[in-house]
């Protein structure tokens, strides 16, 4: 059977388009940059009936020229995903082969921005976030890899192959390859970007690597958030001595150096004194703190309500947290095989607690900077004035004020944890060594990169795209809140 190509026959209509388009935008990109050195500032003129008239001249002209040029780049991207989802396997070649394997998340990016758009002012700042392009764009990247984990990971829908089998004769061999036991054009009968240094496939790798990345870098910063936020809030409201110790085990922390600290951490001689497990429980153990504090604060007039709330949160959030913590052969060993819900993989667990260690004290300062800021106002003035204990007042009064650039810094801190996990991977720390996480993939790849780049720039391009649209996800986020 014959290899695939890049494009297939599907290519002769749809290369020319995607050449054209691709180059139209190039060159309208270039009008745009070189005009707006020179044009004179816009003129606004409104006409007879009060609406403002958009000035003429070359470089309006070039906005719209790049416009219709990104819309028709876009519609031939969709002309090749729509080819890839309806044309015969092979028929669109490797790429079309790709995206109609993908075609469980274009289906659910799909219905997410068409339920998201149709209902878009009642969302409040996710909804808003549809007016900005840029904030569009790097919500439709995050959502892809998103939904690309999910039912890569989770439904296994995506993948061709076990991302840890080898097959043999495949090694380091080119895109579209197709298997030596293959007869027949079909799913799964090719290694559609080819074989890696073990021969494994590239593709497989890394789809189910993103669940990995998607699974371990929100979660981990979402921890970091709620120990950054628990801590930073009493720290910037009460100050004193209070602020002085939390600042400085704080700034203790952010002077190492990152990569010493993650060292340090996922080395096996410090595993083996249990101090991650030791830490694991510390960390772990600020979510279930701060949704209760933050329940109590508002509800403590309440006492029969509150506890009515408290028990089943403490009663689920405490078994969550016993069985997070309690790993077999740790110093922490809490419950019984027979209760324990779920064991976490030791090196992703040790990956996790580095993570969420390392970006805690940035987050602390952060909200103990806003929370200085906020406590001036009026509002909190007026909570303080009715009675308001300083909990509250902390939770229900300064944190919702302070969403606006939490939110931003929560986007922009997922991407820096994604870099983060890459750069254990890429040096073998933490996760195992045949790990399909796309830092390890491309360490693993990279000493075959003059010769065979794909193993290594597929994982690349990935975790590029991935922090990209987080960054312009943030970009847009901020955009919009300014706006409040």
């Amino acid at each position: 059977m014959e290899p695939l190509t890049w494009t297939g026959t599907a290519g002769i209509v749809l290369d020319p388009l995607m050449i054209a388009a691709a180059a139209a935008v190039a060159v309208a990109a270039v009008a745009v940059m070189v005009l707006s050195l020179f044009a004179p500032a816009p003129t606004l003129r409104a006409d007879a009936a009060g609406r403002v008239i958009r000035p003429g001249g070359p470089l309006p002209l070039a906005e719209s020229a790049l416009r219709y040029a990104l819309g028709a780049l876009a519609l031939t991207c969709a002309a090749w995903i729509v080819a890839g989802m309806v044309l015969p396997y092979g028929t669109a070649g490797i790429v079309g082969a790709i995206t109609g394997r993908l075609w469980p998340g274009w289906i659910a990016l799909a219905l997410t921005f068409a339920l998201s758009i149709r209902w878009r002012r009642r969302l409040g700042l996710y909804g808003r976030l549809f007016d900005s392009t840029v904030g569009m764009a790097g919500f439709a990247l995050v959502m892809f890899w998103v939904y690309t984990a999910v039912f890569a990971g989770v439904f296994d829908m995506i993948a061709l192959q076990d991302p840890l089998t080898a097959i043999s004769g495949l090694k380091n061999k080119a895109p579209g390859i197709p298997l030596p036991s293959a007869t027949t054009m079909a799913p799964g009968a090719h290694y559609l970007l080819g074989g890696d240094n073990l021969a494994r496939d590239v593709f497989s790798r890394v789809v189910d690597g993103s669940f990995i990345v998607v699974q371990i870098a929100p979660l981990a910063t979402a921890f970091a958030f709620m120990a950054g936020i628990t801590l930073g809030l009493p720290a910037g409201y009460v100050g004193g001595r209070l602020d002085t110790a939390l600042t400085f085990v704080a700034n203790l922390v952010l002077a190492f150096p990152v990569i010493l600290l993650f060292y340090l951490l996922v080395t096996p001689e410090v595993v083996r004194t249990g101090i991650p497990s030791y830490m694991a429980a510390v960390l772990f153990l600020f979510p279930l703190v701060f949704a209760t504090v933050m329940i109590w604060s508002r509800e403590h007039t309440r006492p029969r309500r509150a506890l009515l709330v408290l028990a089943p949160l403490l009663v689920v959030g405490g078994a969550l947290y016993l069985s997070l913590v309690s790993q077999a052969g740790t110093p922490i060993h809490l419950l019984p095989a027979a209760l324990d819900l779920f064991d976490v993989a030791p090196g992703v667990l040790v990956v996790f607690v580095s993570v969420v260690f390392v970006n805690a004290p940035t987050v602390f300062r952060i909200v103990r900077g806003l929370t200085m800021d906020i406590k001036t106002r009026d509002y909190v003035a007026a909570a303080q004035t009715r009675g308001e204990g300083p909990w509250y007042i902390m939770l229900w009064e300064i944190l919702p004020n302070a969403r606006g650039p939490l939110i931003v810094d929560f986007c922009l801190r997922i991407g820096y944890t994604t870099i983060l996990l890459g750069t254990l991977g890429f040096f073998g720390l933490g996760l195992p060594p045949d790990s399909p996480d796309w830092g390890t993939t491309i360490n693993t790849g990279r000493q075959y990169l003059a010769i065979y780049p794909f193993p290594a720039l597929v994982p690349a391009i990935a975790l590029l795209s991935l922090v990209l649209g987080l960054n312009l996800l943030a970009d847009g986020l901020r955009e919009e809140s300014l706006k409040d």
